[in-house]
């Protein structure tokens, strides 16, 4: 389901009020053939915890999108540059959470507004390098603060925050499957109605992807779904995405046959992850999305060649280097 600016629809998580969707108890062992997945590949320890490896969202999108992003970022670990619109991103998330340490009277457009050079300042001083991404060589500082703050008038054109208190902001979630693969995130934000229902939401600078696109966007809230259910033991009852690019909303309301169909998704990349570690076949995978890749002089579908694989560590090895910016 699909809503614009053209209207605020708070039904489902605001003041009382529920959404639609079941709750239902995730069983102890939801099938039993997972013992096996990956069976003899070795474990090793993810902060404390005997694991075959760990994977978040967009880890698993990179996979997903291109075998050899996923190599170039978590195998080779290279460093990519940011961009004024991941700034962007970061900046706006950050307003929209302060936004919500205020009492719900002052949530509104004009102290979201004085909001916003604070927290460019604040980011800035954590990253001073980020400078030298404006003025010659890219937008002007100011005008790129006034994209910001289109950002954040779009949000108040889709939701009313004056009528939300969300139970958890940025909250980082973690589940480790019964095959032993840790699955972690950061969610924007978890709204819990009085009555229990669970609403995830997360905030997108970009654009709505077209229909077509909508499953793929999906994955990364069915990930966050999956996880809360197997640790709070409730299937949320709706995943809420919200594009400030463009001033609309994505909804949609899991069930249980969605988050099983999606775990057995994530072991099967898992898997497809470790044929291409034990083998070093990282294949590059052309698409639309290569326009934004930092690493394209490396890539040989564009005429480059990839570094030398680093010495092969064990599979378990392959975790993410989480932040919050990293889900977005």
């Amino acid at each position: 389901m699909r809503d614009t600016q053209d209207g605020q629809d708070e039904t489902a998580m605001t003041s009382g009020t529920t959404g639609p969707g079941t709750t239902s108890a995730a069983p102890a062992h939801p099938h039993d053939r997972r013992g096996d997945v990956l069976e003899g590949v070795a474990r090793t320890l993810v902060d404390g915890v005997d694991v075959l490896g760990s994977l978040s969202p967009s880890r698993a999108g990179d996979f997903m999108a291109c075998p050899l992003l996923f190599r170039f970022r978590t195998v080779d670990r290279l460093p990519e540059p940011s961009s004024p619109d991941a700034v962007r991103g970061t900046v706006v998330h950050k307003v929209l959470e302060d936004l919500f340490d205020l009492p719900s009277t002052e949530r509104t457009p004009s102290r979201a507004a004085d909001l916003l050079v604070p927290a460019w300042e604040q980011i800035l001083e954590a990253e001073p390098e980020i400078a030298e991404m404006f003025g010659a060589e890219g937008p002007e500082v100011g005008a790129w603060l006034a994209s910001c703050q289109e950002s954040l008038s779009r949000y108040f054109a889709l939701e009313d925050p004056t009528r939300l208190e969300p139970a958890e902001r940025e909250l980082y979630v973690e589940t480790l499957l019964d095959s032993k693969l840790l699955l972690r995130g950061f969610v924007d934000r978890l709204d819990i109605a009085p009555t229990g229902e669970i609403r995830v939401v997360d905030y997108k600078t970009g654009r709505a992807p077209a229909e077509a696109y909508e499953a793929k966007a999906l994955f990364q809230m069915k990930f966050y779904a999956l996880v809360l259910w197997r640790t709070r033991g409730v299937v949320p009852a709706m995943l809420q995405l919200i594009y400030l690019g463009s001033g609309e909303v994505l909804r949609y309301s899991p069930d249980e046959s969605d988050l099983l169909a999606t775990e057995r998704k994530v072991e099967a990349l898992w898997k497809a992850i470790v044929t291409a570690q034990e083998t070093g076949d990282w294949r590059p995978r052309r698409s639309a999305l290569c326009g934004w890749c930092a690493h394209q002089s490396l890539c040989p579908e564009w005429g480059g060649t990839p570094p030398p694989l680093p010495e092969r560590e064990p599979v378990a090895t392959l975790t993410d280097g989480l932040t919050p910016e990293d889900t977005d």
